[in-house]
């Protein structure tokens, strides 16, 4: 049997990719599962300090697994207790992204819908294809994306956030770069390669620095503003400190490559 989800490694970058192109990368239980022990591994990997997520077939994401979903109102309780814990395995994944050391790319074509839109709002770039359609279009079906709506709501300005999910319209690769969901839009030929030209930056850098660098601002942002530069101040003096930001900025000043342990 495939796996759910191929992982290849090169040059510091760990590539993910949704192989379930049948029912298009659905969130089925056994994807999450599969993303969930990826994303544990990538946790405790310090070979890896990139990381892309990308996705076989028609589609990067279509949500979840809606037949799944309906088979769940078989239980007497016509399915309370496996929409609750479906719901919160799900929000467990995503919240694993922005706590994962690495920066994570999302790598998108075809839609991403749903908890698929979520997934993409959910990681810390995404580069998209010319033609890519997203959307949160749950309330078409009469059920409001309201846990996609946490990621995309902090991705995107409210008042979009709320049109997306209201009126179920799908928006394309343009206007989420305007609004923030994605860094770029490219070629289709050239999705992979433009993908992995912006991991290599990253892998570039100092991965101890790119660690501390992601942890803060995810912390800041959350935070009031004298309590966020207050923050981020201490891990500004605490990354000074490091033997490597020294000698990072000592090349720079000296014209030279940094010698990084």
């Amino acid at each position: 049997m495939a796996e759910l989800i191929e992982r290849s490694d090169a040059a510091g970058v760990a590539r993910l990719v949704l192989n379930s192109p049948a029912n298009y990368n659905a969130l089925s239980d056994a994807m999450l599962a599969a993303l969930r022990n990826a994303f544990t591994a990538l946790a405790e990997d310090k070979s890896v300090r990139v990381v892309v997520l990308a996705a076989k077939g028609k589609a990067f994401c279509a949500g979840h697994d809606l037949k799944e979903m309906q088979a769940g109102r078989a239980s007497p309780d016509k399915g309370h207790a496996y929409f609750a814990h479906l719901f919160a395995r799900c929000a467990e994944v995503m919240q694993m992204i922005p706590r994962l050391p690495q920066p994570v790319i999302a790598e998108v074509h075809g839609i991403a819908t749903a908890a698929g839109c979520q997934l993409v709002a959910s990681c810390d770039m995404a580069v998209a294809a010319e033609g890519t359609r997203f959307g949160v279009n749950g309330v078409n079906i009469g059920l409001f994306c309201s846990t996609p709506m946490v990621a995309l709501s902090r991705a995107v300005p409210r008042k979009a956030a709320f049109e997306m999910l209201s009126t179920g319209a799908f928006i394309d690769a343009a206007r989420a770069r305007e609004l923030g969901l994605v860094n770029r839009v490219v070629a289709p030929e050239a999705l992979t390669a433009e993908t992995a030209a912006l991991a290599a930056v990253l892998a570039e850098k100092l991965g101890a620095a790119v660690k501390i660098g992601k942890r803060a601002f995810y912390e800041q942002i959350e935070m009031g503003l004298a309590d966020a530069y207050a923050h981020a101040s201490a891990v500004m003096v605490e990354n000074m400190l490091w033997r490597d930001t020294e000698e990072g900025i000592a090349a720079f000043l000296e014209k030279r490559k940094p010698d990084w342990s």
